[in-house]
């Protein structure tokens, strides 16, 4: 096989690389990478530069695949390491640059080994190893892969790191209803009354595909994403040229949901959807409303999985206060190789110490479940 590392995903052909990609999955797809990185979201300017791995064969088919950065920070990785760069600098060694096969600004479990041939997938590591080795780089890290990919990964020598989201699954839920009648009383009143709390503020919800959002909406929705993004000190990681990009070119993977009052935006939040997933992402508002965020980012989201029969909903990281709203926890995973090797060693032990503290986590999460443990449960439901 020959390896190539690629300077910017448009030396891969769209249909090569998409060919990889299962599930209609939106982010891995070639028009993803080719938005962030035409848009300027992702570049070196960014600190986000692309050393993508292709695989050829003999013939010069593209047989496999892997999105890769050198990063020389960071941000916009939602697994976090910085306390490693910390010890390298104490210790007078350069931690960046390093190298993270993930996707930019996206901590959404997939493959990061895209191929249809299983005994590639330890090529593209070997690969990714010694690219990482040629190159000076301090570290390898593979972020949000599959679990049927973890042995792999460790079988070539990384470490794995495990943590926790929150996803939703559809239990062949009918309606919204037929979904909160899985809970216990108590939390069945509290979403009625979330939800209530938003339709008596007079505000009103309207889903867009990609196809049908023209840039005057995509300039309200990135306005009140900015806002918010603004209020905790940064801007958006995805600029409004790549959203408008996106929704041009696989429109059937992104979709808007806007809360209006009096036929006004107020609140608007960007999701993307596979053939049997949903996944949240940004939302922003122009101001407070009482339990809006829930309502736009969660109990809409479930609503157009029961509508459209799609069996996952990752709203993404982080928030115990998923719980509530009926998301369960669940494990995701990294894995990391340090070039130093008493360096290496020392973060195996903290990550060996780090999955005791989040399967302890994950167990105690799940004892905060809304759904009932038995029908008699919630026989005396209290009132509204």
């Amino acid at each position: 096989m020959r390896v190539e590392i690629a300077e910017s995903i448009a030396s891969f052909n769209g249909q090569d690389w998409n060919g990889l990609v299962a599930d209609q999955y939106p982010f891995l797809r070639h028009e993803f990478f080719l938005a962030a990185e035409q848009s300027g979201s992702v570049s070196a300017e960014t600190g986000w530069s692309p050393r993508h791995i292709g695989l050829y064969d003999a013939r010069d088919k593209l047989c496999a695949a892997m999105p890769l950065y050198e990063k020389t920070h960071s941000w916009g990785e939602f697994v976090f390491d910085w306390s490693w760069a910390q010890a390298y600098e104490q210790a007078g060694f350069r931690y960046y640059p390093k190298l993270v096969s993930a996707v930019p600004f996206t901590p959404a479990p997939s493959t990061r080994l895209l191929t249809a041939d299983d005994n590639h997938k330890p090529e593209l590591i070997g690969a990714a190893l010694d690219y990482a080795q040629a190159s000076g780089n301090s570290s390898l890290h593979v972020l949000f892969p599959l679990e049927d990919e973890l042995t792999v990964l460790e079988k070539q020598g990384l470490k794995l790191r495990k943590d926790c989201q929150f996803h939703w699954h559809n239990n062949n839920y009918k309606t919204f209803d037929d979904f909160l009648a899985t809970f216990n009383a108590t939390k069945r009143k509290k979403a009625k009354r979330d939800r209530r709390h938003v339709a008596e503020q007079g505000i009103h919800f309207r889903w867009l595909k990609g196809n049908e959002i023209d840039r005057a909406t995509w300039s309200d929705v990135y306005q009140l994403i900015s806002l918010t993004f603004l209020r905790r000190g940064s801007m958006p990681y995805f600029s409004e040229d790549f959203f408008l990009a996106v929704s041009e070119t696989m429109p059937e993977n992104i979709v808007v949901v806007l809360a209006e009052k009096n036929r006004m935006p107020v609140a608007a939040a960007i999701f993307y959807a596979s053939e049997h997933a949903l996944y949240g992402r940004y939302w922003g508002s122009d101001s407070h409303y009482n339990a809006l965020h829930f309502e736009t980012c969660y109990y809409q989201g479930i609503d157009y999985c029961i509508a459209q029969k799609k069996q996952l909903f990752e709203p993404g990281t982080q928030g115990e206060h998923k719980l509530s709203r009926g998301f369960r926890p669940v494990a995701t995973w990294s894995a990391h190789w340090l070039a130093r090797p008493e360096f290496f060693a020392a973060v195996g032990n903290y990550l060996d110490a780090e999955e005791r503290h989040i399967d302890r986590y994950i167990e105690a999460a799940g004892e905060h479940s809304p759904y009932r443990s038995k029908p008699a449960e919630d026989a005396q439901e209290p009132q509204s």
